[in-house]
């Protein structure tokens, strides 16, 4: 049996970080293999690196290392790196990246192609578009991408005798499919009609709802005093109208918007017929779509500053708490039947962390495990539950600082053994804490790969395309809005082997 090249774009989106005002380009160039012929794709094959933009120098990595770098004599938006009968020299993983070698810059990475040289053809990459569900008035797609251009998809569903759909040839090495029913997908592609199909890639689910799921409903900008709130609802979807509500009210609020999946809602304390929470729910403006379910209810606390202050005090007494104690803050009102909150300002940065509703005048807010994340300076305001809300204003403010780093996250290897050279290593940071900033280190230095994670407290730290240079003990950290960072993680140790290179 004659030996099959193997080739596997492994296919992802690229991502920008979602900063107001930002708009994310991304530099990622694409590469993809031009076999002489598809019937016998391994006897000479080329590889194209296509650029994002004209540029004259070109790069190709193999297993995370350069294996040869170009500068042409004039902008060109592609180059063709020849690669001839695929072997045990050149199989491999490969990359690419362009730029401008003079100045030292170079774009992020391509999408990774993988040569082997073996049979059956490998599988496919699929994702969905723009959702992994099925609603009415939502187009949902599959799309099946691989590196080799010219070869026929295949589309599979669990269940079903045969495949369900085939595509003609893909050119540009995708194919897109719509989805009309729920199932486990999977998607694999032939060099030509009468060629074997390839190993079929990951299986993707399909899900059926009558309504879309909920979007998400948070906090944004605390002001005061807190006569106004600004909240922002985040959907799955682009293209959506969103709605603000309390109980079954539409709120007709100004909003405001940076991206398409997302909402900020500027509530002021006139727009409520009450104190009730509030939630929010989408849907696509395309068509006469249904309203997605209702985000979980968010309770808002508003204050006028017409009342007296409550008396804030803390237990144990004191403004430096040990570190990992459990912290008690007492807020005391004049009467009863109140709802409280409690505030912390580090950095200009207002927070609001409890909201108590207690029966009699106190409320008592819980802070277990005190850290230096939690240092800061605390007050906490009431308001009244009835009409005409009326509310106090602040209690002075306490102090509350711990020295020192913050108790140090854990680091775990997401994977086993050694790591293939080519492939990405990711590591788990995790923290005891949300709303931090993560760093990943190696040998003590701070490498670029550090995510903010807003919601979670913990992220995943990703490698791409490592090779043996990558090799090293790894550990992470987390820092915080008021210029807290924590301990070191315990380390991790990376290892890359490079199979080919070794002969396996």
């Amino acid at each position: 049996m004659s030996a099959w090249v193997a080739l596997l774009l492994l296919w992802g989106f690229t991502l920008g970080p979602a900063t107001d005002g930002a708009v994310f380009v991304s530099t990622q160039p694409s590469l993809w293999a031009e076999p002489e012929s598809l019937l016998e794709p391994w006897a000479n094959l080329t590889l194209t690196c296509e650029a994002y933009r004209e540029t004259q120098d070109f790069q190709l990595l193999k297993n995370g290392v350069v294996q040869e770098q170009v500068r042409v004599g004039f902008p060109v938006i592609k180059y063709h790196f020849p690669l001839g009968t695929v072997t045990s020299n050149n199989r491999g993983l490969y990359g690419c990246q362009t730029g401008l070698s003079f100045a030292g810059v170079w774009t992020e990475l391509s999408n990774l192609l993988e040569v082997t040289g073996t049979e059956p053809l490998p599988q496919p990459g699929i994702t969905t578009q723009p959702v992994s569900w099925i609603t009415p008035g939502l187009d949902t797609k599959l799309l099946c991408k691989v590196g080799l251009r010219g070869v026929i998809f295949l589309l599979r569903r669990e269940g079903d005798a045969g495949f369900l759909e085939v595509s003609e040839v893909a050119k540009d090495g995708y194919a897109t499919f719509p989805v009309h029913q729920p199932g486990n997908y999977s998607c694999s592609y032939q060099t030509h009609p009468a060629g074997k199909p390839s190993e079929p890639s990951a299986t993707v689910t399909i899900k059926e709802y009558a309504t879309p799921p909920p979007p998400e409903l948070s906090y944004g900008k605390i002001l005061r005093p807190i006569t106004h709130w600004n909240l922002v609802c985040v959907g799955p979807l682009s293209n959506a109208e969103f709605q603000l509500r309390q109980g079954e009210k539409d709120l007709k609020v100004p909003r405001s918007s940076t991206y398409p999946e997302l909402v900020f809602f500027h509530l002021k304390l006139e727009d409520m017929g009450d104190h009730g929470p509030v939630t929010c729910r989408y849907r696509l403006r395309s068509r006469k779509a249904a309203w997605s379910a209702d985000s979980e209810p968010l309770e808002l606390i508003w204050s006028d500053e017409t009342l007296p202050a409550p008396v804030l005090t803390v237990e144990p007494e004191g403004s430096n708490p040990e570190p990992g104690s459990r912290v008690q803050l007492r807020c005391t009102a004049p009467k009863a039947g109140l709802s409280f909150a409690l505030k912390r300002e580090n950095w200009g940065q207002h927070s609001l962390l409890q909201i108590l509703k207690p029966t009699g005048t106190e409320a008592v807010f819980q802070l277990p495990g005190f850290s230096v994340a939690d240092s800061g300076n605390y007050s906490c305001f009431y308001s009244d539950l009835a009409p005409p809300f009326a509310g106090s204003a602040p209690s002075t403010s306490l102090e509350l600082s711990v020295d020192g780093d913050a108790p140090r996250p854990k680091l775990q290897a997401l994977w086993t053994g050694t790591v293939p050279a080519g492939r990405d290593a990711v590591l788990r940071c995790e923290a005891p804490i949300p709303k931090v900033t993560f760093h990943l280190l190696r040998d003590g230095k701070k490498v670029p790969s550090t995510v903010q994670n807003m919601l979670s407290s913990s992220t995943d730290l990703a490698l791409p395309f490592v090779g043996p240079q990558h090799t090293g003990n790894y550990s992470c950290r987390y820092s915080g809005s008021n210029s807290f960072q924590s301990e070191l993680s315990e380390p991790v140790e990376l290892l890359v082997v490079d199979e080919a290179s070794s002969g396996r």
